[in-house]
């Protein structure tokens, strides 16, 4: 199974650069054109959140125009510059769709790994949450198939990754969260975004990867939160793939025009 993952698109109005400076829809629909030409083709594309710069139903609506290209099946969880009613409507239920709690918790079904979608947004707020209301819904959905490799799809991480400017946002009940992901041994992996880097990490006993956002990469600063810029990059997006050896591998994909390939000599 291969799974393409993109985040932090952070899309702006039709024709306007998000921050003035970064081609954001440009860099989607090259992300679009990448994935739709790997071979072998990925099954499906998750997009963890920050789809939107500022949570407008117009930069959702350019986001699923552009999204409409991909050749595989797309799931999408909020971040926290996106209205999840919005994102909800506009992308619609099977993409991304709204529990009777009113969260984009879902989850997909039908493939080697089973992907549960997990809302961590915590509106008006930069950090995450997990709410109360879902430590039952995501215990019952861990239940229904406790062999089952599994992977959870969120926006936020759920631990300090030593950037300053994303760890101080904090995440809501993230205890809780950890407690009950630490129950489950076929949790596979924890795939998130908002840090705008790819890092990987172990996390109650399951690993943490954050994929890259799509053109604007977090100028790493491990000293100080209140020096907060970004760079502008080629976009980039994530590969996992799920091996007949029942191994998870991560492949950093970087759209650029690289020279080659070459043979060694």
């Amino acid at each position: 199974m291969l799974i393409a993952q993109i985040s932090d698109t952070h899309l702006s109005e039709r024709g306007q650069k998000t921050c003035g400076v970064a081609p954001m829809a440009d860099n989607l629909r090259r992300c679009v054109e990448s994935i739709n030409a790997f071979d072998p083709t990925p099954d499906v594309v998750l997009l963890s959140g920050d789809v939107t710069n500022n949570f407008a139903v117009t930069e959702a609506e350019l986001a699923v125009e552009i999204l409409a290209g991909l050749a595989m099946p797309l799931f999408v969880v909020p971040g926290n510059h996106d209205d999840r009613a919005v994102l909800a409507d506009v992308f619609g239920p099977a993409r991304c769709r709204l529990s009777e709690a009113g969260f984009v918790d879902y989850v997909i079904e039908g493939y080697a790994l089973r992907i549960i979608a997990l809302d961590t947004l915590h509106a008006g707020y930069p950090g995450g949450q997990f709410d109360t209301s879902q430590r039952d819904w995501l215990r019952a959905r861990l239940d229904e198939a406790p062999d089952q490799p599994t992977l959870i799809f969120a926006h936020h991480p759920p631990l300090k990754l030593g950037v300053p400017e994303t760890d101080q946002d904090g995440f809501v009940g993230v205890d809780a969260l950890g407690d009950l992901i630490a129950e489950y041994t076929n949790i596979e992996r924890f795939l998130c975004g908002h840090v705008h880097l790819h890092t990987n990490t172990r996390w109650r006993g399951t690993m943490v990867t954050t994929a890259p956002s799509i053109g604007m990469q977090l100028a790493l600063n491990l000293k100080d939160a209140s020096d907060s810029k970004f760079l502008l990059a080629d976009p980039a997006y994530l590969l996992h793939c799920w091996t007949d050896e029942q191994s998870l591998i991560t492949h950093h994909i970087q759209v650029s025009n690289l020279e080659g390939p070459f043979e060694f000599s």
